[in-house]
């Protein structure tokens, strides 16, 4: 007997074979950092030619996994959202290899995730937040919390978007980052005052000489190893 299938349940299955697309998978990864990009830089990310580019990002936009922002002539695209962003995430947390190639390893170590840390850096930096009372356990902001924020200069009243915060599981570490608007401001903030410094691949991301000290100051982690 053939089983009928609702037709009243999600598509989870026409998500996935778009997802599962290498050429998709990768056009996806390259916009995990939060930017909106143009299908050319997407195209050479994925190591596709533009007209096949071009297909596969009609089909991410049908599937709503992605959006696009026109500016003139020119079109952005960028992650459909949070969402979007967890699915890659967890995906990548089952689809880890054993041995982790030179690139995966700076990743491993710091990243990236649609706007807020992620990797080592950004879990402990997390873990000491919440050691120190300063996120609660569902992340989000302590009085303590409130004041260490406004002190660095993020005005927590002043966060529109939402989720305020959140907890990410981070593929490398296997345990949960900050994220939601309060990751993504804690990490604009870091970069403004230059205590993280962006590398030349894709995401990858470094504490500073002055960060490294900040960190040890404010929340007493040492990154010299």
């Amino acid at each position: 007997m053939n089983e009928r299938i609702s037709t009243n349940e999600p598509d989870i299955a026409s998500t996935a074979a778009l997802v599962g697309n290498p050429s998709r998978a990768a056009i996806l990864a390259a916009l995990l950092d939060g930017r909106a990009l143009p299908a050319g830089e997407l195209a050479r990310a994925a190591g596709i030619s533009p007209q096949t580019a071009s297909s596969h990002l009609e089909r991410l936009l049908a599937g709503n996994l992605l959006r696009v922002e026109i500016q003139g002539k020119h079109r952005y695209y960028r992650l459909r959202g949070y969402a979007v962003a967890d699915l890659l995430e967890l995906l990548s947390t089952i689809s880890l290899p054993k041995a982790l190639p030179e690139r995966n390893d700076a990743l491993a170590r710091g990243r990236t995730c649609y706007g807020h840390l992620a990797g080592r850096l950004g879990v402990y930096i997390t873990d000491a937040m919440r050691d120190k009372k300063l996120l609660g356990p569902d992340m989000k902001p302590t009085p303590e919390g409130t004041a260490w924020f406004s002190e660095l200069g993020i005005e927590i009243g002043a966060l529109k978007r939402t989720p305020l915060a959140r907890p990410c599981l981070d593929w490398s570490e296997r345990r949960h980052h900050l994220a939601g608007a309060l990751g993504v401001a804690l990490a604009t903030r870091m970069f403004e005052l230059r205590w993280l410094a962006k590398s030349r691949e894709p995401r990858v991301v470094r504490l500073t000489q002055e960060g490294s000290r900040e960190m040890r100051s404010r929340l007493g982690l040492s990154f010299d190893s």
